[in-house]
């Protein structure tokens, strides 16, 4: 549907007849008489027709232009149907660690080994497809915590932002578990008390950042966010080396009794993952958080559409000044003129010459 933001530019379109009917003319001297060759006296009588189509030509476009501009002036766009948004689902925000502990190669498929981080891009991006209502947002965290995509509504963008994510996009040597949280507090506070959800996934132990687990978990629990949190990393990894293979905890940092308590104290729940299996069942559990009814929204989408009157009164405008030159004399000289510019020509290669 066509609309003009503002409509009350229109009222400028009687201006110029108001100027030429109350307003005099400037004050122009010109020469009672010029005739230039009296030969062509005949011609501008026989030309009077024309030179009034002329002028009512370029009255005409004169006119256009204006109706143009103002239209331009009047903001007009293309509304298009109301889209209607999801009214159910939550607030997720999805907070991963992309600290150089990730890289541990301790996730198992078909007898192949892979990384956590590997197996975590294909997880999350697959349950961030999944959550369909939902409005999604995604952190990064490692030495530090940053916001890597906002509250949307756009789960494709977010999944593909997940599956792309590398390690070192962050200094990889430290792990702000409580930043993380922080960050997430931030930006889910100002939305719906009962949607409010954060899932964070980790290998480590806090060591980095401004702010503890703990606290960050407090001040999650004051603001009514539900928290939960994922402990990913198998309990037992077989190195082999020239001296034979032994059995190592390769998750021996993970610092589960924090973990469970940020989670428990907000309502939420905390999940061990020690495999792929254990990842796809947490994302899987999670997928049947209740949903939280909204409110109903809609929006329509809008085109602006003031460039096509201006362009065309820009047009119009060259198209005018163009028709103004004198293309007659510039296309045809006289005979005569041409007779004397050669002549000039040649007393001035004959001067040069003596």
């Amino acid at each position: 549907m066509l609309e003009f933001t503002w409509p009350w530019a229109f009222a400028a379109l009687p201006l110029p007849l108001l100027v030429y009917r109350f307003f005099a003319r400037a004050a122009r001297q010109e020469a009672a008489l010029f005739v230039p060759f009296y030969q062509r006296l005949s011609q501008l009588q026989t030309d009077s027709n024309r030179v009034d189509a002329y002028r009512l030509l370029k009255i005409i476009c004169c006119a256009l232009i204006w109706v143009c501009v103002v239209t331009a002036a009047s903001r007009p766009q293309w509304v298009g149907d109301p889209i209607l948004l999801p009214s159910n689902g939550r607030d997720l925000m999805l907070a991963v660690d992309i600290s150089g502990s990730m890289e541990a190669r301790d996730m198992v498929i078909n007898n192949v080994q892979l990384s956590r981080f590997e197996v975590m891009k294909v997880v999350v991006s697959d349950f961030a497809e999944r959550r369909e209502g939902d409005r999604l947002g995604l952190i990064l965290f490692a030495a530090h915590a940053y916001i890597q995509t906002p509250m949307t509504f756009d789960r494709t963008t977010v999944a593909k932002l997940i599956t792309e994510l590398e390690i070192g996009m962050i200094e990889e040597s430290a792990t702000a578990i409580g930043d993380a949280i922080g960050l997430g507090v931030k930006h889910l506070r100002e939305r719906p008390e009962n949607s409010r959800v954060l899932v964070l996934l980790t290998d480590g132990v806090n060591n980095s950042g401004a702010i503890s687990p703990v606290q960050a978990g407090q001040l999650a629990q004051t603001e009514k966010i539900k928290i939960y949190t994922i402990g990913m990393g198998a309990d037992t990894l077989v190195q082999r080396s020239f001296q034979g293979a032994r059995a190592i905890n390769p998750s021996a940092e993970l610092d589960e009794e924090n973990l469970t308590l940020i989670a428990e104290s907000t309502g939420g729940k905390y999940f061990r993952a020690r495999d792929v299996e254990d990842l796809v069942d947490i994302y899987a559990e999670l997928d049947t958080l209740e949903a939280i009814e909204q409110d109903e929204q809609t929006f329509r989408p809008i085109n602006v559409l003031f460039y096509w009157p201006l362009g065309a009164a820009v047009l119009l405008s060259f198209l005018l000044a163009l028709a103004t030159l004198p293309w007659g004399s510039i296309l045809q000289r006289s005979p005569a003129r041409r007779a004397d510019d050669a002549t000039t020509d040649s007393a001035a290669v004959t001067g040069g010459q003596s």
